[in-house]
Parts: C-alpha cells; sequence; structure tokens
C-alpha cells in the first residue's frame, strides 16, 4: 500500500503557552435581553367582564365588557369590546362600542366602531364602518389632552350658515 507523504505539506508550527489571563477584580455579567412576550389571545369562546390592563399585547377574538389598556390590541373579525380602549397601536378587524385612543389607530374594511376615534394617525380601510368624531392629538394615550383637542371636520362636509336657509 501507497502512504501519504507529508514532504509537499509545510511544517505545524508550535504553539506557544498562551500567558495567563488575570481574572477581572469585578464581576460584570451582561444580562440577555429579556424577549418580547406573545400576545394574550382571548379566544372566541371567552367573555370577559371587567377591565384589563398590560404593557403588552392583546389579541381579541371573544367577547370583552370592559376597558381595555394595551401596547398593541387586535380586535378580531367575529370579537366584540364594549368599553374604551388604549392602547400605542390599535387594529380593529371587529365590534367596538366605546372610544378608541391610540397612537396608530387602524380600522380593517370589516371593522364596525361606534364611539370617538382620538388618535396620532390614523388608516380606514374601505368597507369600514364607523360612527362618531375623529379627532388627532399628539398624545391620544393622555385623556387630560382631550380638552385641548380640535374635532376634525371633512372638508366635503357642507357649511349651512343659520341666516341662511339651504339651497335647493
Amino acid at each position: 500500500m501507497f502512504s501519504k507523504s507529508k514532504i509537499n505539506e509545510p511544517a505545524e508550527k508550535p504553539v506557544p503557552a498562551a500567558a495567563p489571563i488575570s481574572k477581572p477584580t469585578s464581576e460584570f455579567k451582561p444580562t440577555p435581553p429579556k424577549a418580547k412576550p406573545p400576545a394574550s389571545i382571548l379566544s372566541t369562546d371567552l367573555q370577559v367582564t371587567g377591565n384589563m390592563r398590560t404593557t403588552g399585547d392583546i389579541q381579541v377574538e371573544g367577547r370583552v365588557d370592559g376597558d381595555i389598556r394595551a401596547h398593541l390590541l387586535t380586535i378580531g373579525e367575529k370579537a366584540t369590546v364594549r368599553g374604551e380602549i388604549i392602547a400605542d397601536d390599535v387594529v380593529v378587524n371587529g365590534h367596538v362600542i366605546g372610544r378608541v385612543r391610540g397612537l396608530k389607530v387602524r380600522l380593517t374594511s370589516t371593522a364596525q366602531v361606534e364611539g370617538d376615534i382620538i388618535h396620532k394617525t390614523i388608516a380606514i380601510e374601505s368597507g369600514a364602518h364607523f360612527e362618531g368624531s375623529v379627532q388627532r392629538q399628539d398624545d391620544p394615550l393622555n385623556p387630560g389632552s382631550a380638552k385641548s383637542a380640535k374635532p376634525v371636520v371633512p372638508p366635503s362636509t357642507p357649511h349651512l350658515s343659520p341666516s341662511r336657509p339651504p339651497k335647493e
């Protein structure tokens, strides 16, 4: 049998002994970043009576009779919420009866909202049903700032003067 010769291969260099590593006087242990917990999901067969508050995310698929405060709140297509909603981000696919306060509010085409919306930014998809007023505020999450807000009047709304009767 033939064996491979190491004549053409470079010789291995000896590894120098490593200098001893001194231990730091103070132990620094960085804390790993905390993983964001998953959204709390209220299933379709769940009915909650009472207020809910979290710094995390909530996805409602059932029915809630009470106020909800969360970071991100998603209302499912078959869900109903009766109460005030306060969240950084609100996505409504279902039915809300009550005031909605959010930095970003989105009403999808299946949304039904009966109540006022106070927002920093809003998106309303075609097909959404909305009855109430819309107010833009820089800080919609602070209930005290509602006094300084002015309602937004759509430019297509005709304004009638009380001294003149409408044209026929």
